[in-house]
């Protein structure tokens, strides 16, 4: 596994998401409300992570989910815009740490996300 240079603690990625009917917790079955779920909130945090890597591994390299650690604050309404913007926090061998905090479209923490995501070799997921 070559070093993961690219990745210095600083970078930033971003993912946005109108809220739908398919994201909220009634569909995903996460509860029974009509509001932003909570698994969709982590998947968002995740997309923010990946953009942060960006161009930063090497072509050979891809990253995976390995940890998360969600606190959803602020519930978000069908028809709403929630953002996830992730830093880059630290690297550890080949763990990334980021931390993510996702915002409505006023502006409102949403939920703040410890990510962590490991660098793997990309051939380990060839079919």
């Amino acid at each position: 596994m070559q070093e993961i240079d690219g990745c210095q603690p600083g970078r930033r990625g971003r993912a946005s998401l109108t809220v739908g009917e398919t994201d909220t917790a009634a569909h995903l079955s996460s509860g029974d409300v009509a509001v932003l779920a909570s698994p969709r909130v982590l998947a968002l945090a995740e997309q923010a992570a990946v953009a942060a890597v960006g161009a930063g591994l090497a072509a050979n390299q891809t990253s995976v989910g390995a940890k998360a650690e969600l606190e959803h604050t602020r519930s978000a309404f069908v028809g709403h815009t929630v953002t996830a913007q992730a830093v880059l926090i630290g690297v550890h061998g080949r763990r990334l740490a980021f931390r993510v905090t996702v915002t409505d479209d006023e502006g409102h923490e949403v939920a703040t996300v410890r990510h962590e995501r490991a660098v793997v070799a990309r051939d380990r997921f060839a079919g």
